[in-house]
């Protein structure tokens, strides 16, 4: 178990201090399950009304995947929905996966992005404030912002555009002691409760904005994270955002 944790602990450094972003290194870590039993995610809803809040579909190469948006997250949630009606994620690719942790997408300079190419530092010409909220965590179908390392973002500002969702794995409650001890982060019973029967990415609480779940689709997220990649991280094959639209506000 102490070898899983590290590992995992290993990953986070990496994600923080060595890869892609809105410059630099805007990723997240690793982690799995939101609501196995379902494909409507409502795993607890961090204590969201989820048909009062917009949603968002995200048609993929490999099925629609559709998010509801935190009010918490007023900044993010205005920043993603004017992305939204300027067709901005339209043709991006998901340029990093990761199964068990999550996948992410958002960078501008992936459509039409030739084999190999190295991607994740693509963004509009500005950051978002972050917005932690501690009712909001990355449990499994969470989507929250990527961001640079903390060298260089010292307020963890979010990207302007990138993005990821959590795919996320469960965790034993002694895991999760051994996060807690190691992160130096103190979890709530709720989040205990979700992080061992639902899963997710404790590991990225308190240093990524959690702005929104998935409602639908997470059988999607799953395909995607589980696509063969190259050593970066990039799917093999691309696979992009056909689109994306408003469809509840």
């Amino acid at each position: 178990m102490k070898k899983t944790v590290s590992l995992f602990l290993a990953a986070l450094v990496f994600v923080v201090c060595g890869c892609s972003s809105a410059n630099s290194s805007e990723n997240a870590n690793k982690g799995k399950n939101i609501n196995p039993q379902s494909d409507e995610n409502n795993a607890n809803n961090n204590g969201n009304n989820m048909e009062n809040l917009t949603k968002v579909l995200i048609s993929t190469s490999l099925g629609d995947i559709t998010i509801a948006l935190y009010d918490e997250t007023p900044k993010h949630k205005e920043n993603f929905i004017k992305l939204v009606k300027e067709e901005y994620y339209n043709d991006v690719l998901f340029h990093r996966i990761i199964k068990n942790f999550m996948i992410q997408t958002g960078d501008p300079d992936s459509k039409g992005a030739p084999a190999g190419k190295a991607l994740g530092m693509g963004g509009p010409d500005y950051k978002v404030p972050a917005e932690f909220v501690p009712s909001l965590y990355h449990k499994r179908g969470a989507v929250a912002a990527a961001r640079m390392g903390d060298n260089v973002n010292p307020k963890k500002e979010s990207s302007g555009s990138q993005f990821y969702i959590v795919d996320g794995k469960k965790w034993t409650k002694d895991e999760m002691n051994m996060i807690s001890a190691q992160m130096r982060k103190q979890f709530t019973a709720e989040q205990i409760e979700v992080y061992t029967t639902v899963g997710g990415d404790p590991f990225l609480d308190g240093d990524y904005t959690v702005f929104g779940e998935v409602v639908s689709g997470m059988d999607v997220v799953d395909m995607i994270a589980a696509q063969p990649k190259d050593g970066r991280d990039r799917p093999l094959t691309d696979i992009k955002i056909l689109s994306t639209k408003i469809v509840e506000e």
